[in-house]
């Protein structure tokens, strides 16, 4: 899995991959971008990349269990996919959010006065889908 956390305009996330319990990668770019919007996934790999063509207006076969945070003209949005379609939810800017397998850690750290980047890094000590590198993302207002 994974954790993302946004608070005062930047998201943070990390870059581990795993799979049955084992750890596939430790550096990679969670952050997809396709036609000026970016999104930050939290799911199996190939989920994610279902959810984004799902966005875009794409089609899939079967069932796609991610969800993804999404920046979209400077506004934050929340997405996932059920019953056939893409659900959207607004993220409100004022407000610590997290999503992912660390979002507990996440949330607490962020609650206790932690920045998005330091919610990630407190989730790397306790979750253990959450590792590798911590990235960023500034959110520039359109």
């Amino acid at each position: 899995m994974t954790t993302i956390a946004y608070k005062d305009g930047i998201i943070a996330y990390d870059s581990r991959v795993t799979a049955n319990g084992a750890i596939i990668y430790d550096d990679f770019e969670k952050r997809r971008e396709r036609g000026g919007v970016s999104f930050f996934g939290t799911g199996a790999t190939g989920d994610i990349e279902d959810l984004v063509s799902i966005y875009n207006g794409g089609a899939i076969a079967g069932e796609c269990d991610a969800t993804a945070l999404v920046v979209q003209n400077g506004q934050l949005l929340l997405i996932g996919y059920s019953d056939g379609k893409v659900w959207k939810s607004p993220v409100r800017s004022d407000r610590p959010y997290a999503i992912g397998s660390g979002v507990d850690h996440a949330y607490t750290a962020m609650d206790m006065g932690a920045s998005a980047y330091q919610a990630v890094e407190m989730a790397m000590k306790r979750d253990t889908g959450t590792g590798g590198q911590i990235r960023t993302f500034t959110i520039k207002a359109e």
